[in-house]
């Protein structure tokens, strides 16, 4: 499949030199989030209340430049520029890049944060990129494939006979395992998970919670607190691959691309397996 505004090179391969693509570019961006967190930078606040650092800034410009060179026909929606004010007109295809997911994390020096690239597609996450820098981990997507592999922000990506193909794990009804929010677990998601059998929750912090969703490790993430698009977007585009999927508040798969609403999600609840999420969401 040859995709617009892509170079020949990563054109004739498709999605998968697409989601490689993105991989070396959150590698390149998570070196720049690195040094800033081994720098100790400082964390403010944006006009919104929402924390923001060097880190954030430094990361975007890497991802923005990189994914121009490579991609220029394909709008970027990034979050710092959408909070200066700048925002793109998108089409059926068009990036969502959250440059440093988990901010307060960052600060918090607890490791739970991550680099985020997703190309969108007729409302969908199609191949994505997350990064977890201190953790050296890396999850590539493609429409089809999810995968993980060990790898050092700033370094190669690593090739594919390096990575592991990975697959939700199929759920226990009566003995579900949920990721929950370390900084933003809301009440309506408390009063959500009171009302299933949830017996087992885990706070972890970013994107890493849907990854580790991806990678077998629990069974469900509900989030029902305010969100946006490059929050979600990569880590949505690994768990689909891997076998799972996002629903949102009415049940639908969530989509992107809300123009209308800034690109606020709705709240949503992730789900490694499907069958468990036909009899419990």
């Amino acid at each position: 499949m040859v995709m617009s505004g892509l170079p020949t090179q990563v054109a004739q391969g498709g999605d998968a030199e697409l989601a490689d693509a993105l991989g070396r570019i959150a590698l390149r961006a998570a070196a720049v989030v690195m040094r800033a967190y081994d720098a100790h930078v400082p964390v403010r606040l944006k006009s919104d209340a929402s924390p923001v650092c060097e880190a954030d800034e430094s990361s975007e410009a890497i991802i923005l430049d990189s994914l121009a060179h490579l991609f220029p026909a394909i709008p970027v929606v990034a979050e710092e520029a959408v909070s200066r004010g700048i925002a793109p007109e998108i089409g059926r295809e068009f990036f969502l890049v959250d440059p440093l997911d988990g901010t307060r994390e960052f600060a918090a020096r607890n490791g739970e944060f991550t680099v985020n690239i997703a190309l969108i597609r007729d409302g969908a996450p199609v191949c994505g990129a997350v990064c977890a820098p201190v953790a050296q981990r890396l999850w590539l997507a493609t429409p089809d494939r999810a995968t993980f592999c060990i790898a050092k922000p700033g370094e190669d990506l690593p090739r594919a006979s390096k990575r592991s193909h990975v697959r939700g794990r199929s759920a226990h009804p009566n003995d579900l395992a949920a990721f929950v929010s370390r900084s933003n677990l809301d009440p309506t998601t408390e009063a959500w998970l009171a009302k299933r059998s949830v017996r087992h929750r885990t706070p972890v912090g970013s994107s890493i919670k849907f990854c580790l969703l991806a990678s077998g490790e629990a069974d469900l993430y509900p989030r029902f607190g305010p969100t946006m698009e490059w929050d979600t977007a990569a880590g949505d585009a690994v768990l689909r691959a891997a076998g799972g999927f996002v629903l949102d508040e009415t049940g639908q798969l969530m989509r992107y691309g809300k123009v209308e609403q800034s690109f606020r999600n709705p709240g949503f609840v992730a789900w490694a397996d499907q069958e468990a999420a036909r009899q419990l969401g």
